[in-house]
């Protein structure tokens, strides 16, 4: 028996079996053989080339689907990830592969220098990662991957081992990043919120000087088209961040805040950060991720703090801080500059997976993700991940205008979670057609479809089979599950 015959196979009660109704075979072959190309024995890679290492957020999109075809794989992603945990709770957004090349990836190892710069952080002295964070999607991947197969979550004691680390993540993201003073987690890099260069950091990134263009070598061209990728100006910019950030010792305090003062500004000191960013995806996913940890902690038996309860008053401080009425979405709020960012993105639809967001908010995105900006059911099969007629759309370059995946599943789940089924459906069809017709593209022209970035993709090929497999006849949702009983 062949690998991918293995992985769609029922041993031992051990995996889960393919339905053949469930969805067309090839497509679910397809989807199961990327998964299976890009894995490294303990995690996998979102792609050979481009990607050759572990990412956070990855990992976690990538665990859902892999529940599909190996819960114990699934479960052995997020524990790879979360064995590199700082002692501050943080958990990096690259896990590094030491038998991979230094000049296969920039920002490699040696640039980041975590176990030496990182080290009154907490950063693990047996494995080298970076210094900043992404979205918190882990403790949702957790809670699913459970689900997949509880009896051999409960055997191998999966939650009970991710559970401390979940909480941990957590508290760093809610302590220590809430920049702003106000309760949502603020972002320090553009990489951290995962669209990475997305116009919603233009302004606050123009407060950066970038590094010299030969100070760095970009490993990106090398797989993909100048056109598709940042700008040499702003990935000087990003270079500059993480270099000042590692320089500080990944050190949070600081950073941000309505009274921090400048040197020239007559504050007796050197800058602590020129970037924070209150996002509306990445609270979004930590409120979503806060209810799956109370589900956790409920299948554990353990004694909880009232996370439910600080799930609600995160979703309504995100809904005074960051919703604005006018754009009909909600905003990124740039820390320094204390205002709004006048871009809509994606992220700003993303909060629609809520619960407990108000009906008529839902509503309000809900016209907007259809309406011209966004141009859902008309002009685009996909969301894009940026404003169709903002100044700055482009359709090919990275987050500034191509459809992606992820934010579309988010999209999709939110969609049925607040009533909106035939929507629901439409999107998933156009998932499920985009992904077999570009290759698991990374991600693609909104109006054409037509593949951009790479293919073979993780976590368009995991959240294809997630797709397959959740079918809405059959009630399920992914992100149902999160609240479940708790609302009744």
């Amino acid at each position: 028996m062949d690998r991918i015959a293995q992985l769609t196979t029922r041993p031992a009660g051990r995996e889960i079996a393919y339905d053949p109704a469930a969805a067309p075979t090839s497509l679910h072959v397809r989807a199961a053989q990327v998964l299976e190309g890009n894995w490294t024995g303990r995690s996998t890679v979102p792609s050979r080339g481009l990607y050759p290492h572990q990412w956070s957020w990855d990992s976690a999109f990538i665990a859902i689907g892999l529940r599909h075809l190996s819960p114990l794989r699934a479960q052995t992603e997020l524990e790879t990830l979360l064995s590199a945990q700082w002692a501050d709770g943080r958990v990096p957004h690259i896990v590094f592969n030491p038998s991979v090349p230094l000049d296969a990836y920039f920002p490699s190892p040696d640039f980041w220098r975590s176990s030496t710069a990182g080290r009154a952080a907490g950063a693990p002295r047996t494995v080298e990662t970076s210094g900043i964070v992404q979205p918190p999607v882990h403790a949702l991947a957790a809670w699913l991957v459970h689900l997949a197969d509880p009896g051999l979550s409960r055997a191998r004691g999966f939650l009970a081992r991710a559970y401390p680390r979940l909480a941990a993540w957590h508290d760093y993201l809610l302590h220590r990043r809430d920049l702003g003073g106000d309760g949502l987690v603020s972002v320090v890099h553009p990489w951290e919120q995962g669209m990475d260069n997305s116009p919603c950091w233009d302004r606050p990134l123009s407060r950066v000087t970038p590094a010299p263009a030969l100070s760095f070598r970009r490993a990106d061209l090398d797989h993909g088209a100048p056109k598709d990728r940042p700008t040499d100006l702003d990935y000087g910019r990003y270079v500059r961040l993480a270099a000042d950030y590692r320089d500080r010792g990944y050190a949070d305090a600081g950073i941000g805040g309505p009274g921090r003062r400048t040197a020239a500004e007559g504050g007796g000191g050197r800058r602590a950060g020129d970037f924070a960013v209150e996002d509306p995806a990445f609270n979004a996913l930590l409120i979503a991720s806060e209810y799956a940890l109370a589900r956790i902690a409920r299948e554990l038996g353990a004694a909880e703090p009232p996370r439910l309860g600080r799930a609600e008053r995160l979703t309504a401080t995100l809904v005074e801080r960051l919703f604005d009425p006018e754009a009909g979405m909600f905003l990124c709020r740039d820390v320094l500059a204390q205002e709004l960012i006048p871009e809509r993105s994606v992220s700003g639809l993303v909060p629609l997976l809520l619960p407990a967001l108000p009906r008529d908010l839902a509503a309000t995105l809900v016209r907007t993700m259809c309406g011209p900006h966004f141009g859902l059911g008309g002009t685009t099969r996909l969301v894009p991940s940026y404003d169709l007629l903002g100044e700055a759309f482009d359709p090919h370059r990275y987050w500034r205008g191509p459809a992606w995946f992820n934010t579309n599943w988010l999209l999709e789940r939110g969609l049925r979670l607040h009533g909106e089924r035939g929507r629901a459906d439409a999107l998933r069809k156009g998932m499920l057609h985009t992904a077999g017709a570009s290759g698991f593209a990374e991600y693609v022209d909104p109006y054409t479809a037509q593949a951009c970035g790479v293919t073979g993709f993780g976590w368009t090929a995991a959240l294809t089979l997630d797709l397959l497999h959740d079918r809405p006849a059959r009630g399920g949702n992914g992100l149902t599950a999160i609240k479940g009983e708790d609302r009744a």
